[in-house]
Protein backbone atom coordinates (compact mmCIF):
# COMPACT_ATOMS: atom_id res chain seq x y z
CA UNK A 1 0.00 0.00 0.00
CA UNK A 2 1.13 3.55 -0.77
CA UNK A 3 1.49 5.30 2.62
CA UNK A 4 1.11 8.77 1.12
CA UNK A 5 -2.12 10.58 2.04
CA UNK A 6 -3.32 10.02 -1.53
CA UNK A 7 -2.53 6.29 -1.31
CA UNK A 8 -4.34 5.91 2.01
CA UNK A 9 -7.28 7.89 0.66
CA UNK A 10 -7.53 5.64 -2.39
CA UNK A 11 -7.28 2.53 -0.20
CA UNK A 12 -10.03 3.75 2.14
CA UNK A 13 -12.25 4.71 -0.80
CA UNK A 14 -11.82 1.37 -2.58
CA UNK A 15 -11.77 -1.04 0.38
CA UNK A 16 -14.17 -1.60 3.25
CA UNK A 17 -13.02 -1.00 6.81
CA UNK A 18 -13.46 -4.71 7.53
CA UNK A 19 -11.27 -5.70 4.58
CA UNK A 20 -8.56 -3.22 5.62
CA UNK A 21 -8.53 -4.53 9.20
CA UNK A 22 -8.43 -8.11 7.93
CA UNK A 23 -5.59 -7.31 5.51
CA UNK A 24 -3.48 -5.73 8.23
CA UNK A 25 -4.29 -8.39 10.84
CA UNK A 26 -3.32 -11.17 8.45
CA UNK A 27 -0.10 -9.45 7.37
CA UNK A 28 1.42 -8.61 10.75
CA UNK A 29 4.53 -10.55 11.68
CA UNK A 30 4.11 -10.27 15.45
CA UNK A 31 1.18 -9.82 17.82
CA UNK A 32 -0.16 -6.26 17.70
CA UNK A 33 -2.74 -4.19 19.56
CA UNK A 34 -6.06 -3.12 18.11
CA UNK A 35 -4.73 0.46 18.22
CA UNK A 36 -1.79 -0.48 16.00
CA UNK A 37 -4.05 -2.33 13.56
CA UNK A 38 -6.52 0.58 13.56
CA UNK A 39 -3.78 3.04 12.63
CA UNK A 40 -2.42 0.82 9.86
CA UNK A 41 -5.93 0.10 8.51
CA UNK A 42 -6.98 3.76 8.66
CA UNK A 43 -9.98 3.08 10.94
CA UNK A 44 -10.97 4.10 14.43
CA UNK A 45 -9.87 1.92 17.31
CA UNK A 46 -13.51 1.07 18.05
CA UNK A 47 -14.01 -0.08 14.46
CA UNK A 48 -10.83 -2.14 14.63
CA UNK A 49 -11.97 -3.78 17.88
CA UNK A 50 -15.35 -4.67 16.35
CA UNK A 51 -13.80 -6.16 13.22
CA UNK A 52 -11.04 -7.97 15.13
CA UNK A 53 -13.66 -9.56 17.38
CA UNK A 54 -15.42 -10.85 14.27
CA UNK A 55 -12.14 -12.10 12.79
CA UNK A 56 -11.40 -13.96 16.04
CA UNK A 57 -14.85 -15.59 15.88
CA UNK A 58 -14.08 -16.60 12.28
CA UNK A 59 -10.68 -18.04 13.38
CA UNK A 60 -8.84 -15.76 10.97
CA UNK A 61 -6.89 -14.14 13.80
CA UNK A 62 -6.40 -15.08 17.40
CA UNK A 63 -5.82 -13.16 20.59
CA UNK A 64 -2.69 -13.17 22.69
CA UNK A 65 -2.53 -11.76 26.18
CA UNK A 66 -0.23 -8.79 26.38
CA UNK A 67 1.01 -6.90 29.42
CA UNK A 68 -1.26 -3.91 28.92
CA UNK A 69 -3.70 -4.94 26.19
CA UNK A 70 -5.01 -7.81 24.13
CA UNK A 71 -2.82 -8.49 21.13
CA UNK A 72 -3.88 -9.98 17.81
CA UNK A 73 -1.99 -12.20 15.39
CA UNK A 74 -2.85 -14.28 12.33
CA UNK A 75 -4.22 -17.71 13.24
CA UNK A 76 -1.54 -20.13 12.00
CA UNK A 77 -4.04 -22.92 11.34
CA UNK A 78 -6.19 -20.64 9.20
CA UNK A 79 -3.10 -19.50 7.31
CA UNK A 80 -2.03 -23.11 6.74
CA UNK A 81 -5.44 -24.10 5.39
CA UNK A 82 -5.46 -21.09 3.05
CA UNK A 83 -2.04 -22.12 1.75
CA UNK A 84 -3.22 -25.72 1.30
CA UNK A 85 -6.29 -24.50 -0.60
CA UNK A 86 -4.13 -22.36 -2.88
CA UNK A 87 -1.72 -25.24 -3.53
CA UNK A 88 -4.53 -27.68 -4.35
CA UNK A 89 -6.34 -25.15 -6.55
CA UNK A 90 -3.25 -24.06 -8.48
CA UNK A 91 -1.19 -27.25 -8.83
CA UNK A 92 -1.66 -30.78 -10.08
CA UNK A 93 -0.24 -33.66 -8.05
CA UNK A 94 2.76 -33.80 -10.39
CA UNK A 95 3.37 -30.06 -10.02
CA UNK A 96 3.24 -30.42 -6.24
CA UNK A 97 5.95 -33.08 -6.46
CA UNK A 98 8.08 -30.67 -8.51
CA UNK A 99 7.45 -27.93 -5.96
CA UNK A 100 8.52 -30.30 -3.20
CA UNK A 101 11.78 -31.00 -5.02
CA UNK A 102 12.39 -27.25 -5.44
CA UNK A 103 11.88 -26.60 -1.72
CA UNK A 104 14.08 -29.56 -0.81
CA UNK A 105 16.80 -28.09 -3.03
CA UNK A 106 16.50 -24.75 -1.21
CA UNK A 107 16.95 -26.52 2.13
CA UNK A 108 19.94 -28.49 0.84
CA UNK A 109 21.48 -25.26 -0.47
CA UNK A 110 21.31 -23.72 3.01
CA UNK A 111 22.88 -26.85 4.53
CA UNK A 112 25.72 -26.84 2.00
CA UNK A 113 26.31 -23.08 2.05
CA UNK A 114 26.65 -22.89 5.82
CA UNK A 115 27.73 -26.46 6.63
CA UNK A 116 25.03 -26.83 9.30
CA UNK A 117 21.91 -28.97 9.49
CA UNK A 118 19.32 -26.57 10.90
CA UNK A 119 18.28 -22.93 11.09
CA UNK A 120 19.02 -23.05 14.82
CA UNK A 121 22.65 -23.95 14.15
CA UNK A 122 22.83 -21.11 11.63
CA UNK A 123 21.56 -18.65 14.26
CA UNK A 124 24.29 -19.92 16.59
CA UNK A 125 26.84 -19.10 13.89
CA UNK A 126 25.46 -15.56 13.74
CA UNK A 127 26.81 -14.96 17.25
CA UNK A 128 30.37 -15.52 16.02
CA UNK A 129 30.56 -13.34 12.90
CA UNK A 130 32.50 -10.09 12.73
CA UNK A 131 30.10 -7.57 11.22
CA UNK A 132 26.48 -6.52 11.73
CA UNK A 133 25.82 -7.12 8.03
CA UNK A 134 27.01 -10.74 8.34
CA UNK A 135 24.89 -11.22 11.46
CA UNK A 136 21.80 -9.86 9.72
CA UNK A 137 22.43 -12.02 6.65
CA UNK A 138 22.71 -15.19 8.75
CA UNK A 139 19.58 -14.31 10.71
CA UNK A 140 17.67 -13.61 7.49
CA UNK A 141 18.84 -16.86 5.92
CA UNK A 142 17.88 -18.78 9.07
CA UNK A 143 14.38 -17.31 8.84
CA UNK A 144 14.18 -18.16 5.13
CA UNK A 145 15.34 -21.70 5.93
CA UNK A 146 12.62 -22.09 8.57
CA UNK A 147 10.08 -20.79 6.06
CA UNK A 148 11.29 -23.39 3.56
CA UNK A 149 10.73 -26.12 6.17
CA UNK A 150 7.21 -24.79 6.77
CA UNK A 151 6.50 -24.71 3.02
CA UNK A 152 7.80 -28.24 2.68
CA UNK A 153 5.44 -29.43 5.42
CA UNK A 154 2.45 -27.80 3.70
CA UNK A 155 3.44 -29.14 0.29
CA UNK A 156 3.83 -32.62 1.80
CA UNK A 157 0.35 -32.29 3.33
CA UNK A 158 -1.06 -31.31 -0.06
CA UNK A 159 0.70 -34.23 -1.76
CA UNK A 160 -0.24 -36.79 0.89
CA UNK A 161 -3.90 -35.76 0.90
CA UNK A 162 -4.33 -34.62 -2.70
CA UNK A 163 -6.97 -37.18 -3.64
CA UNK A 164 -8.95 -36.56 -0.47
CA UNK A 165 -8.82 -32.77 -0.81
CA UNK A 166 -9.71 -32.72 -4.50
CA UNK A 167 -12.44 -35.29 -3.79
CA UNK A 168 -14.00 -32.90 -1.31
CA UNK A 169 -14.17 -30.26 -4.02
CA UNK A 170 -15.83 -32.61 -6.48
CA UNK A 171 -18.51 -33.51 -3.92
CA UNK A 172 -19.32 -29.85 -3.42
CA UNK A 173 -19.55 -29.03 -7.14
CA UNK A 174 -22.68 -31.04 -7.89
Amino acid sequence: MDDSPRGVKAWTEQTTAFDRVRAIAQAIDQPRTAAYIATEAAVSETTAHDHLKRLVEMSVVRTVSGEDATLYEPDPLYARFRTLRRLIDEHSHAELLELKADVQQQIEAFEQQYDVTSPTELREQAADVATPAETMQLMEDASDWELSHYHLSVVNDAIDNYSEYTGLDSRVRV
